[in-house]
Order: structure tokens, then sequence, then C-alpha cells
């Protein structure tokens, strides 16, 4: 293993968690479901990855080419577990720095996840309980047809005339504390992906039914990371865009993983992830 110029590793070898497709639509309940039944139907096997060093190509724009980009952005902040501050500050903050970094010319955060690694809780157990777990399985927050589907649910009024322009999901995942060495977030390039490595499963709520991609292994995908992520810094993924004609990525994997490197006194990863809309054409303008 060779070394970047900061001094962290340009690769790492790790173990992820793809979906064993068995052909059945994986379902996932995100409430206690009914006696008898399990959270998940899905099962998943490990595989050996190499995820390589995100730093070298930070300063290129990729969102729009490997559906994932790693900023700096300082926020103005003080606590992130303070539902106010983040909802009062931090959206505004995440709504500037997504018209400059992609060009939209409207962003909505439809949600926010703050999650804190507890050691022993498996994020798929009966026993889940507040904070969130990172996610561990390899996954895309939406699919072809939610991305379209959850905008429908969340402007129904303004929904028809939104579409008829691009328009696209992409996260925000942030560092809570720094620097992050448990449990960080890999992605893959978006571009080493195939259709058929995305497979549509059910996600459902009290009163809704939503749909996310559980991901086959391929060999041939290439994941990256970012070493040692600070709270100055934010990593945008791209989950869904409209536009599929083949020039720009729509969907890009992701996964929380054990890092074989963190020293076993690395304090538990605290993150937050903010999830948006962002809209490009002319009569989307705020």
């Amino acid at each position: 293993m060779t070394g970047t110029a900061d001094g962290t590793p340009d690769h790492i070898e790790a173990r992820f968690n793809y979906l064993a497709y068995s052909g059945e639509k994986p379902v996932h309940y995100t409430y206690e479901p009914p006696q008898g039944v399990p959270w998940s139907n899905a099962k998943h096997e490990s595989h050996q990855i190499r995820v390589h060093n995100l730093r070298p190509a930070a300063q290129e724009n990729l969102i729009d080419t490997a559906g994932f980009e790693l900023l700096h952005h300082e926020s103005s902040v003080k606590d992130f577990w303070d539902e106010d501050e983040i909802k009062r500050i931090y959206y505004l903050e995440v709504v500037a720095l997504l018209k400059k970094a992609t060009g939209a010319t409207r962003v909505e955060i439809f949600d926010h996840t703050l999650r804190r690694r507890v050691p022993g809780v498996d994020e798929n157990s009966s026993a889940r309980t507040e904070p969130r777990q990172p996610a561990t399985r390899v996954h895309v927050d939406q699919t072809a047809t939610s991305g379209w589907s959850r905008l429908q649910y969340m402007l129904p009024d303004e929904a028809g005339e939104l579409t008829k322009h691009r328009f696209a999901i992409v996260n925000v995942w942030r560092p809570i504390k720094g620097p992050i060495l448990d449990a960080p977030l890999a992605v893959c390039d978006a571009r080493s992906v195939t259709p058929d490595d995305l497979i549509a499963s059910d996600l459902l709520y009290h009163d809704r039914r939503g749909e996310i991609y559980g991901v086959t292994y391929n060999p041939k995908h290439r994941w990256f990371y970012a070493p040692a992520m600070s709270r100055d810094e934010v990593l945008l993924l791209k989950c869904f865009d409209s536009q599929d004609d083949g020039t720009v990525a729509r969907f890009a994997p992701h996964t929380a993983f054990t890092d074989p490197t963190t020293p076993p006194d690395a304090a538990p990863r605290e993150s937050i992830e903010l999830r948006t809309y962002l809209f490009f054409g002319p009569q989307a303008a705020d």
C-alpha cells in the first residue's frame, strides 16, 4: 500500500455487504413489522473491496460524472444535535452550497438524518433505537421510479411544472465531529455501475411505500472514500437524476464500512445527511 501527498493511503481493502438477490423483491420496514414478519427479507453477502482514496481527485467536479464530490464547507452551526439550528441555519447554508456547486436554480430539502454509531447495535435489528446507526449495506436512496414519486408526494401542486426540466436528488453528508475514523462512508463511481446491478427494493412507512436500490456485487465497481473527513468537509452523493441520456451520473451507490486501519480507540462516528431536490429549469428559480 502506498500513500498520497497528505500521508493518507492511496487505497485500503475492506469488506462490503452487497445484496444477495434471490429474485424476490426485497422489502424493508421502517417501523415495527407485524408479528412474525422480519424487518427485511433481504439477504446480504460480504465481498472484499479495494477502496481508493478520493482526496487526490477532490478538486475535480465529479458530481455529474462519478456521482459524488468532496467539498470544503464551513458551517455556522454550533450543535448539530440541535434540530432548531439545523433547520434555521444549516438548511440555508446547504441551499447556497448546492446552488453554487451544481448550478441548480432551486433547492428543496426534504429531510435530514442524524447518525451516531452505537457499538453492538445492528441497524437492521429489531432493537432499533435512536440515534440512527450508519447504514452498512450497499444501496442507493432512490430509484428511477421513486425519484419521481417522492417529488409528487412532496410538492404535489408544483411537480407537474417542475418535472418539465431536469431535476435531481443529491444527499449532503457531513461529519458532526471529526476527523471521521470510525465507520467512514464509501461511494461507488456511477460509471462503473450497470443497470442490472441495481435492484429495486420496497421501503415501507406507516403512510406510504418508498423505493430504494439494493446493489448486487460487480467486480467492476470502483469504490472511493475520503480518509479522516473533517467537520468542515461535505460529501455530495447523487441518488437520482431525471436526465437519462447517458451524459450524467444518475445513481451512486454508497455504504458505511469498517476501515481495518481505524484505531481501536477511535470515537464512534457522528454524522448528518440532508436529502435534497435540485431543479435546473428556468421556471424553478427561487
